[in-house]
C-alpha cells in the first residue's frame, strides 16, 4: 500500500469482519515516492489510464464505462500466465475444482 489517507487504519485493513481476533492477512506500506515498490498497482494504473485521463472526476464516470475497463483488464492476456487472460486463468481454476 502507498501513504494514502485510505490506508490509515493498518489493523483495520488486516483484521477480519467475521471475528475481531482473526487477522485475515497483513499489509505492508510502501516508501514514499517509491513507484517501483508497486509495480502492479502502476501497471492496473496505467490500463485505467488508457480510459480515464489523469485528473478526470471519476465521480462521472459511467456504470458501463467501469464494466468496459474491467472486462479489458481481466481479458487482457499476460505474460506470467502464458499470454492467457486472469479470466481465463481464474474460469479454468475454478472449473477444475468443480465449481463451474
Amino acid at each position: 500500500m502507498d501513504n494514502g489517507t485510505e490506508f490509515i487504519n493498518q489493523s483495520l485493513i488486516e483484521g477480519s469482519i467475521l471475528n475481531e481476533d482473526f487477522k485475515r492477512t497483513v499489509a505492508y506500506y510502501c516508501h514514499a515516492y517509491s513507484a517501483f515498490e508497486r509495480g502492479s498497482n502502476e501497471n492496473y494504473n496505467r490500463f485505467i489510464r488508457r480510459f480515464i485521463p489523469k485528473g478526470a472526476n471519476i465521480a462521472k464516470i459511467s456504470k458501463a464505462t467501469i464494466k468496459e475497463i474491467t472486462d479489458f483488464i481481466n481479458n487482457y492476456p499476460r505474460k506470467m500466465f502464458g499470454f492467457q487472460s486472469s479470466s481465463y486463468c481464474l474460469k479454468n481454476a475454478l472449473s477444475d475444482l468443480n465449481l463451474l
